[in-house]
């Protein structure tokens, strides 16, 4: 155990804060986590959590049980304090970093010599800089460190996330972690803290190039998910199959492109790449990027258009998770497409999403939206049936299926004849 710490603040309990207090409390540190949720934490002292992720309810429940976790909307004082609270974009695409600055605020006044803060969102450049000048503006009487100044009060870093949902518990412990401290004493202090839960190798650096470290992760993959749909709207555009073109050129050694979807969602890919576009006027293939995943949805809503015999089509959307097999809907461009489809059209469109009860916020005022999760119910009924998202209740559909009905299969997982009528 790290000397001195004993007691650790998870600032945000989301998809990542969540996993990430329960793993640390598995490691027999104190954890408080906070969010300003009262359902959230309700749950959580519960020994039950709020999102879906493989074996993660079972490591809570025995950390609230042996009172390692606990939750609440009130920060306390501990030694380390780690901030994973989201940080969205505005409309025109500049960061937000008012969440940073809340938690920055609520720590602020429990704060001690010797803590440590950790900044693990994903954030633009400079904002852990941004972070430590929230700081000294409310604890002038603490020393901050600088890049030339050493010796503080407090240590602070920037460390951001690895994980996929799915693999959340796992990857937190085995990935390699990116260490970016205001110096380099921060960075150490924090290498040490990592280790003890951390198999993976902590690879340190300055907070800013860890900042751009975690946002280049992620514009790589969106660029490389780009060329994947913008390859299936010239499949399309040439009556081509991108599946069976994919499989064909991924036969070269050298060659491995991605397969197309609905677009790109999630709090990380979706948004990261505009935080270097809006820091930058070199960025132009990360713009053009996110440009092209942005349209994809309103392609596949023209699809649906075109799709649509009369008036009275009764359409099924299967998925609004961003990805197969989880929960998270954040700028999901399921989402997108069915908001869409529902502004434009008075027809009846029926949702099946298996991994959440309800329509999000977002669906809810749309009168013409159904929600029902029993598939072959809906299948039977609908006319024009829309595959946004390759979830595993949706793998082997086909016997379900009717020649009479149009399918847009956009996750290529229906790869065979439908049974006639």
């Amino acid at each position: 155990m790290l000397q001195g710490v004993k007691e650790v603040s998870v600032i945000g309990l989301g998809y990542v804060g969540l996993p990430t207090a329960a793993i640390i409390a598995s490691k027999g540190l104190i954890v408080k986590g906070i969010d300003i949720n009262e359902k959230i934490i309700n749950t959580i002292n519960s020994g039950k959590i709020h999102i879906i992720e493989p074996d993660l309810e079972a490591v809570v429940r025995v950390a609230v049980a042996d009172k390692y976790l606990s939750a609440s909307t009130q920060v306390q004082s501990a030694d380390v304090f780690i901030i994973t609270v989201p940080t969205p974009f505005k409309e025109d695409y500049q960061p937000d970093l008012s969440y940073v600055k809340a938690a920055a605020e609520s720590i602020a006044p429990v704060l001690k010599k010797d803590n440590l803060i950790i900044l693990e969102s994903t954030s633009p450049v400079g904002a852990t800089e941004q972070l430590t000048e929230w700081l000294i503006k409310a604890r002038p009487d603490l020393s901050f460190p600088s890049k030339t100044k050493l010796e503080a009060d407090i240590a602070i870093c920037y460390c951001p996330e690895r994980i996929l949902p799915g693999r959340v518990l796992t990857e937190l412990v085995e990935n390699d972690r990116i260490i970016g401290g205001i110096n380099s004493r921060c960075a150490e202090k924090a290498k040490h803290f990592y280790q003890q839960f951390v198999r993976g190798n902590c690879v340190l650096t300055d907070a800013r190039t860890a900042e751009l470290a975690k946002l280049t992760e992620n514009a790589f993959r969106d660029v490389n998910v780009a060329f994947a749909n913008e390859l299936s709207l010239i499949c399309d555009e040439h009556h081509i199959n991108v599946w069976e073109l994919i499989n064909l050129v991924n036969h070269h050694p050298r060659v491995n492109v991605l397969k197309p979807g609905a677009g790109v969602g999630g709090h990380c890919i979706a948004v990261d790449p505009w935080f270097i576009v809006s820091a930058s006027k070199h960025a132009k293939l990360i713009k053009t990027a996110r440009e092209v995943n942005n349209y994809k949805p309103k392609y596949i809503v023209q699809k649906v258009f075109e799709a649509i015999k009369n008036p009275t089509n009764k359409i099924a959307c299967l998925g609004l998770a961003y990805k197969p097999n989880i929960d998270d809907l954040r700028e999901s461009p399921a989402v997108e497409i069915v908001h869409e489809l529902a502004t434009k059209l008075a027809n009846t469109i029926v949702v099946i999403e298996p991994n959440v009860d309800s329509l999000p916020s977002e669906l809810k005022n749309h009168k013409n939206i159904v929600f029902n999760n029993a598939i072959q119910e809906v299948l039977k009924e609908a006319d024009v049936i829309v595959i946004l998202v390759a979830h595993r209740d949706f793998i082997g559909l086909e016997p379900f299926l009717k020649n009479s009905q149009k399918v847009i299969d956009i996750c290529g997982i229906i790869n065979r004849a439908v049974k006639k009528d």
